[in-house]
């Protein structure tokens, strides 16, 4: 059932209670963990965490709790599976579930006793009616009637009783058929509405705005929900159309807080922390890199200008020489670079991109402030977030990371945020390197409508394409520079590769991820 008043339904009802908050392990979780434990914190609410990278994981995690908590709240998992089937939980538990993964399942919908769905209803959700999914069927009582009126009717003359019998025959047939039909229809129904998997609204956002509607929202909490809703940009969760919308709406919550904060005293100290929206450049951390190494590493720049290639490299020096930059100045680190080059780069790049066809590079996004020295973009702290969340260098056990991951989203823990950034660089430098080596040696195979690789076991970095998030990276930007790469393809065939590419791989993802 949907909750249509979040604070009134949801949060009043757990206020006072014992709570096991079941998070998945992906950034837009991680950032809606994080509000919702700020309102713990204000409210003085008991709870347990538990972070899930599975199916089985929710399971196992269920069974440990279910004897010492009624609530639970699951966070970007549990809204597309049947949950009472999965879980088979006593009547008293009750499950609060703020999920971006869709379709929901249609028995949570309906479900109105123990499913509390926080979920935003003004999405494109396209959930079929009641009538249309649920019966109640009746048959076997009327087929009963049927039986009992015969045998009342065996007194009676064996004409009359034939009669009556071709007539709850009749009956019968036809209400079976009738059946047969509307479950035919349920089946196509239910195909329709299942058959593509995608995303809605980020965690983080719905998190957020129940933190505002109580008059509880601060800057840290706004900041986590940019990070989310940047995530699924990142990820390719969502269009961009749904992308700017809701950046649109966290643009008036920045300028909110800004107008609130004017007069403040600390406004200007050293522990301030400022929020900005800004036109930036789609490039994975160009600030705290060299900016020719993050051109060579992002999938936008990197596909259209086919670096794997000789071509690709020769066609990247011209774009530089096209900026008039130096090369020691766009190999050395972007803090080093002469303030004059930096104070005009965003709209040299963009110049010279138009030339060159890439019309994209100019991307709305945020960027905070720390005190007076650290300022990042939000796809900076996507970027780290997840990479300590998958991080493999150390034999460290799955929960370990998230909390990692979780402890650097906090400002207090920015050596943390610095070393996610750092394994960040080393991931996509991974990726990129997997790229090229697939597409040199012609690893991408077609097998009819699809396209496959396959990764050796002795293949560099393949522990780490073990990880869901960085296994949907590499299959997404595989693909974008496989379609850049293949030049026989006929006119917008890349575009129409690369959206059946974001449908199949949500629905990958998802399985990796959840199942």
């Amino acid at each position: 059932m949907f909750v249509s008043d979040i604070r009134k339904e949801f949060y009043d009802v757990i206020v006072n209670q014992r709570v096991a908050l079941l998070v998945s392990a992906d950034v837009d979780a991680l950032c809606a963990c994080k509000i919702l434990q700020a309102l713990f914190h204000c409210d003085h609410v008991q709870y347990t965490l538990v972070p899930v990278t599975g199916w089985q994981e929710l399971e196992t995690a269920f069974l440990e709790h279910k004897e010492q908590f009624r609530y639970f709240v699951l966070i970007n998992c549990g809204a597309n599976i049947d949950l009472l089937e999965t879980l088979q939980p006593d009547e008293d538990s009750v499950f609060f579930i703020c999920d971006t993964h869709r379709p929901i399942d249609v028995v949570n919908v309906y479900n109105d006793t123990q499913i509390k769905l926080l979920i935003k209803q003004d999405d494109d959700l396209g959930i079929p009616s009641y009538d249309d999914i649920f019966r109640d069927d009746e048959e076997e009582g009327e087929d009963g009637d049927d039986s009992g009126n015969e045998s009342e009717g065996g007194s009676e003359p064996s004409g009359k009783r034939r009669r009556f019998d071709e007539g709850a025959v009749e009956r019968r047939i036809e209400r079976r058929r009738e059946k047969r039909d509307w479950e035919a229809r349920r089946r196509e129904i239910l195909f329709d509405y299942e058959q593509y998997e995608y995303h809605g609204t980020s965690s983080a956002l719905v998190m957020f705005e129940l933190a505002w509607v109580m008059s509880k929202d601060s800057k840290d909490m706004l900041w986590w929900s940019i990070v989310g809703l940047t995530d699924q940009w990142v990820q390719d969760k969502i269009t961009h159309m749904k992308y700017v919308t809701d950046v649109g709406t966290l643009q008036r919550h920045v300028s909110r807080h800004n107008h609130r904060n004017e007069d403040e005293e600390n406004s200007l100290s050293i522990d301030c922390m400022r929020i900005s929206f800004e036109y930036d450049l789609h490039l994975a951390l160009y600030q705290h890199w060299s900016l020719y190494e993050s051109i060579c590493n992002s999938c936008y720049t990197s596909s259209h200008f086919k670096l794997w290639s000789i071509h690709g490299q020769k066609k990247l020096q011209e774009f530089l020489a096209d900026m008039g930059l130096p090369l020691k100045q766009v190999r050395q680190k972007f803090n080093s670079m002469d303030l004059s080059i930096k104070d005009n780069l965003r709209e040299v790049i963009e110049e010279s991109s138009n030339k060159y066809g890439m019309k994209d590079i100019r991307i709305q996004t945020f960027s905070v402030h720390f005190g007076f020295k650290n300022k990042f973009l939000a796809s900076d702290v996507v970027h780290a977030a997840a990479a300590l969340l998958e991080n493999i260098e150390k034999d460290e056990s799955g929960t370990d990371n998230f909390i990692k991951a979780l402890d650097s989203l906090s400002r207090s823990n920015l050596e943390k945020l610095h070393h996610g950034i750092k394994l960040a660089k080393k991931k996509l430098i991974s990726v990129q390197q997997t790229i090229a080596s697939c597409i040199c040696t012609n690893q991408i195979l077609s097998q009819g409508p699809f396209l496959y690789c396959y990764l050796m076991e002795g293949t560099p970095d393949v522990k780490l394409f073990s990880k869901p998030m960085s296994l949907s990276i590499l299959s997404k930007y595989l693909l974008k520079a496989f379609v850049r790469s293949v030049s026989m393809l006929p006119p917008n065939t890349g575009g129409v590769a690369e959206r059946v590419l974001s449908s199949s791989l949500q629905k990958g993802k998802f399985k990796n991820v959840c199942k």
